[in-house]
C-alpha cells in the first residue's frame, strides 16, 4: 500500500496533467455536440455550389462605384430562363452583413437601378398605385420584439416623399408588416399594442401583458380613421401556437399570440388577415368587425380537399386575395432555428367558401430546397401569368411558371449562409416602374476616361460625350464630342464619329479622346431610346495624372480600415518589442543571465542529484 501510494505521490504530477488533458476533451466534445456541430448543420453546402454561394466572396457581396457613393450588391443568377417576366425588383436588404440598409430597385440581371440608403430599418418596399398614379411605398422605423414602430412612406417617380402615413390613435408608431393601398385610395396597416391580460391560463402571470394585433383603414389624403380591428376583441390565449416561454410579465416582454402580419380585402369589400403564431389567415366583416371563417390553425373551418396540404401551412406570411376565390400565400413551415425539416413553399389555394372546402391547386417550391424561418412573399404576376417568390430570411427571389417550373433564381448573398440570416429582404416584388429623378446625373473624370450614372434613372438608353466650344466662358456651349477613325479600302480617309456609348448598367465607363486635354472641358449628356435629351451632368475637366501622393490618399480613403488594422497591428509588435527589450535589460542589471563554462557542468549536476528528491515532493517530478 505504502508503495501504491508512493508510486501515486511521485506521479501525481503526470496523474494531474492526464487528468486535465481528460477533462478538456470532454469540455471540447461538449461544446462541438451543443455548440458547433447544430451550428454546421445550418450550413447548406451541396454539389455544383459556385464561389460566391460558397461565400468565398463574403456573406454578402458587393459592387461599388467611381461616380456613385454606396455599394449594392452583387447578384449571383443561379438560374435563368427567356420566359421571365421583364420588369424591376423591388427589395429592401437588410441583416448583420449589411452595411447600407434601405430600399433598393434590380433590373431584371441584378444590376443597381436605385437605392437610398435610410437608417433604422426599411421593409415592405414595392411599387403600388393610388388614385392612378404610380408610388414607391415602403417602412421605416425601429423594430421591437418582431415587430416595428415606424411610420410608412410613398414616394413618386421623382423620389420624392409625398406622404407619411401614420396609424390613428396614440400609438408608439406603425408596423413594419404591411402597407396596402386599396383602390379607394385609402391604406390598410398594421399596429402592436402592448395590453394588460390575465394570463394565468396558460400558465403565465394574472397580470401580464400581450400584443394586441390591430388593423387599421385610413383614408391617405385626409388621415382619417375608416376601419379599426383588434385582434383581442375576437381571439382567445389559448388559439395560438406560440409558446409562452416568460413572456407576458413586462411590457418590453410582452407575449405575441396572434402576430398580425398582412391585411388585404377581399372581393366583398371584407378583410383577409395573417396570423402568424396562430397559423391562420381570417376573413373579417368589414362592418361589425366578426370574424366569418378562418382557415388553419386550431380554429380551421375548412375540409382540406388534398390530403393535408391545403390546411397545414404554419408560420405563414403574406395572405392575399384574387378573384372570387383563390388565395396565395408564402408557407415558411418554421420559425427562428425550429421546424420539421420541411422547405419553406408559396401557395395556391382554390376555396369553396359557402361549403368551406379548401383545394391546394400548386405549391412552388425553391430548386435548393431553402427553409425560410420568417419572412417571405409570393406574387402573382398579372401580365405574364408567372409567380413571383421572394425568400424572406433567404436572400433570394424567384420566378415559376404557373405549374410550378422555376424559372429564373436569383441570389444576393451567400446560399451556403442562408440559414444564419445574415442578409434578408422582408419582401421582393417585381413590377414595372418609371423613374425620373430629380437630381442630375453624376459623373466623375479620371484621367483617361469618365465614369457617369443616374440613381433611378430608368429610361436612360445612352450617353453622349460633348466638349465645350471655347467661345464664352459665361454662357458656355457644348457640341458632341467626337472621334477620328482611318478606314483603308484601296484608300485611306478620315471620319468623325460621335461619342455615344450604350448604358448597360448602373454606371458607364466612356474612354476620353485624344483631343480633350486638361484644359478642355467637356460634360456628358444622357438621352432616352429616342435620342432624347434627359439630363445633364456638371461641367468637367480632365483630371491631372495621379502622383504618389494622390495615391496614397486614395488608398488611405478606399482602404481605411486595412490602414487601421495594419496600424494597429505595428503597434502591437512595437509595444511586445520594448516590453522584452525591457525586460531582458532590467534581467542582466540584476544578474539572473550569468556565464557557465564547460568546466562548472558537474558542480551543477551536483546541485540538481541533492535536490532532486525535493523536486518529486514538490510534485514536479
Amino acid at each position: 500500500m505504502r508503495l501504491f501510494f508512493g508510486a501515486i505521490r511521485r506521479h501525481r504530477g503526470r496523474l494531474f496533467a492526464l487528468t486535465s488533458c481528460l477533462f478538456a476533451l470532454i469540455s471540447v466534445c461538449s461544446l462541438l455536440q451543443s455548440i458547433i456541430v447544430p451550428q454546421l448543420q445550418r450550413l447548406r453546402f451541396r454539389a455544383g455550389l459556385s464561389w460566391y454561394d460558397l461565400g468565398l466572396y463574403g456573406f454578402y457581396p458587393t459592387r461599388s462605384y467611381v461616380s456613385f457613393e454606396y455599394a449594392s450588391p452583387a447578384t449571383e443568377i443561379a438560374r435563368w430562363d427567356p420566359r421571365c417576366t421583364a420588369g424591376y425588383t423591388f427589395v429592401a436588404p437588410r441583416g448583420d452583413s449589411i452595411v447600407q440598409p434601405g430600399p433598393m430597385i434590380l433590373d431584371e440581371y441584378g444590376e443597381l437601378v436605385w437605392m437610398m440608403p435610410l437608417p433604422g430599418i426599411t421593409q415592405d418596399f414595392r411599387v403600388q398605385e393610388y388614385l392612378g398614379e404610380q408610388y414607391l411605398t415602403y417602412w421605416n422605423g425601429g423594430q421591437v420584439e418582431g415587430h416595428g414602430e415606424g411610420a410608412w412612406y410613398m414616394l413618386d417617380s421623382s423620389y420624392v416623399q409625398r406622404f407619411r402615413v401614420q396609424p390613428v390613435g396614440e400609438f408608439a408608431g406603425g408596423d413594419l408588416h404591411d402597407f396596402q393601398i386599396t383602390e379607394n385610395g385609402t391604406a390598410l396597416v398594421t399596429i402592436y399594442d402592448t395590453k394588460a391580460a390575465d394570463l394565468s391560463s396558460i400558465g403565465g402571470p394574472e397580470f401580464g401583458y400581450i400584443y394586441d394585433g390591430i388593423f387599421q383603414e385610413i383614408d391617405i389624403a385626409t388621415g382619417e380613421l375608416v376601419f379599426e380591428w383588434r385582434m383581442s376583441e375576437h381571439f382567445a390565449l389559448n388559439s395560438s401556437y406560440e409558446p409562452l416561454n416568460g413572456k407576458g410579465v413586462d411590457r418590453d416582454r410582452a407575449y405575441d399570440l396572434f402576430h398580425l402580419n398582412s391585411v388585404e380585402k377581399d372581393h366583398l369589400g371584407n378583410y383577409i388577415i395573417s396570423a402568424r403564431h396562430s397559423r391562420a389567415i381570417v376573413n373579417i366583416d368589414s362592418q361589425t368587425g366578426e370574424v366569418l371563417w378562418t382557415l388553419g390553425g386550431k380554429l380551421n373551418e375548412f375540409v382540406d380537399a388534398s390530403d393535408g396540404r391545403a390546411t397545414s401551412f404554419a408560420w405563414q406570411h403574406d395572405a392575399r386575395w384574387h378573384g372570387n376565390h383563390t388565395l396565395t400565400l408564402f408557407d415558411n413551415r418554421a420559425r427562428g432555428e425550429a421546424g420539421d425539416g420541411l422547405q419553406s413553399r408559396g401557395m395556391l389555394l382554390d376555396l369553396d367558401v359557402p361549403s368551406r372546402v379548401a383545394t391546394l391547386q400548386q405549391e412552388y417550391l425553391h430548386p435548393e430546397a431553402v427553409k425560410a424561418t420568417s419572412q417571405g412573399n409570393l406574387q402573382m404576376l398579372d401580365n405574364s401569368g408567372n409567380v413571383f417568390i421572394g425568400w424572406g430570411h433567404c436572400a433570394a427571389y424567384t420566378e415559376f411558371l404557373a405549374d410550378g417550373t422555376a424559372l429564373c433564381d436569383t441570389h444576393f448573398a451567400a446560399s451556403a449562409w442562408f440559414d444564419f440570416g445574415r442578409v434578408g429582404s422582408y419582401r421582393a416584388v417585381k413590377g414595372d416602374w418609371i423613374g425620373e429623378p430629380a437630381t442630375l446625373p453624376a459623373a466623375v473624370a479620371e484621367e483617361d476616361c469618365v465614369y457617369v450614372s443616374w440613381n433611378g434613372a430608368t429610361e436612360v438608353a445612352s450617353w453622349r460625350l460633348e466638349v465645350w466650344d471655347g467661345v464664352d466662358l459665361d454662357e458656355m456651349h457644348f457640341d458632341p464630342a467626337t472621334t477620328t477613325t482611318t478606314t483603308t479600302d484601296n484608300e485611306e480617309y478620315d471620319s468623325d464619329h460621335v461619342i455615344v456609348v450604350i448604358k448597360e448598367a448602373f454606371e458607364t465607363e466612356i474612354r476620353l479622346p485624344s483631343t480633350i486635354t486638361r484644359t478642355t472641358f467637356f460634360r456628358v449628356v444622357a438621352l432616352d431610346a429616342q435620342g432624347q435629351v434627359l439630363g445633364t451632368t456638371q461641367t468637367l475637366h480632365k483630371k491631372a495624372r495621379s502622383t504618389l501622393a494622390d495615391l496614397l490618399v486614395m488608398a488611405a480613403t478606399s482602404r481605411w480600415d486595412l490602414l487601421v488594422s495594419l496600424t494597429m497591428l505595428a503597434c502591437s509588435v512595437l509595444l511586445l518589442g520594448v516590453y522584452w527589450a525591457a525586460r531582458v535589460v532590467a534581467r542582466k542589471r540584476n544578474g539572473e543571465y550569468q556565464r557557465i563554462s564547460a568546466g562548472s557542468s558537474q558542480v551543477l549536476d551536483g546541485e540538481y542529484d541533492e535536490d532532486e528528491d525535493g523536486l518529486e515532493e514538490a510534485g514536479w517530478w
